[in-house]
């Protein structure tokens, strides 16, 4: 037997706020809205706090949100833009300031309204791009970004 991913879920006081703050912020589309369930593009659901307590046999009040134990992770092919759209809504509230990993990808992590941690950074394709095109080669840019040639060969592809 197998089992095959279906996607994330996040619990949410408010859910018209946090469908406002993944569509205008993030970018992602209703794919299906169940009412107390709505299904984003990006493989993300959202669910009202007061239904997924009763799925759970709990009182909202038993919910915790705020925790640092996870994130949703996205890749931007054009981060400088996702920055400018971010730019604009500032009333979203960082986690940390834009970051360069190590291995040289820039991002940012921020949190939704139930204070989810969001990261977005960018794409690792992106990154060896911007390598190589300062001047490593191949194997230069799989040793800056501390990964296997193969992987930079397919992310250059």
């Amino acid at each position: 037997m197998e089992l095959r991913a279906g996607s994330v879920l996040f619990v949410v006081r408010d859910l018209k706020k946090s469908l406002e703050f993944y569509r205008n912020v993030l970018g992602l589309k209703i794919v299906n809205d169940f009412g107390t369930n709505v299904v984003l593009t990006g493989g993300l659901a959202l669910q009202t706090l007061e239904s997924w307590a009763g799925f759970l046999g709990k009182t909202p009040a038993d919910i915790r949100f705020g925790g640092a134990e996870a994130e949703l992770y996205y890749e931007a092919d054009d981060f400088d833009a996702f920055l400018k759209v971010l730019e604009q809504h500032p009333e979203t509230e960082l986690v940390h300031p834009v970051q360069e990993h190590r291995w040289g990808q820039r991002a940012v992590r921020l949190y939704d309204p139930d204070r989810h941690i969001i990261e977005v950074g960018e794409s690792m394709a992106k990154v060896a791009r911007r390598f190589l095109d300062g001047g490593l080669s191949v194997e230069g840019v799989a040793r800056g970004m501390d990964v296997s040639l193969e992987y930079v060969r397919e992310l250059l592809k």
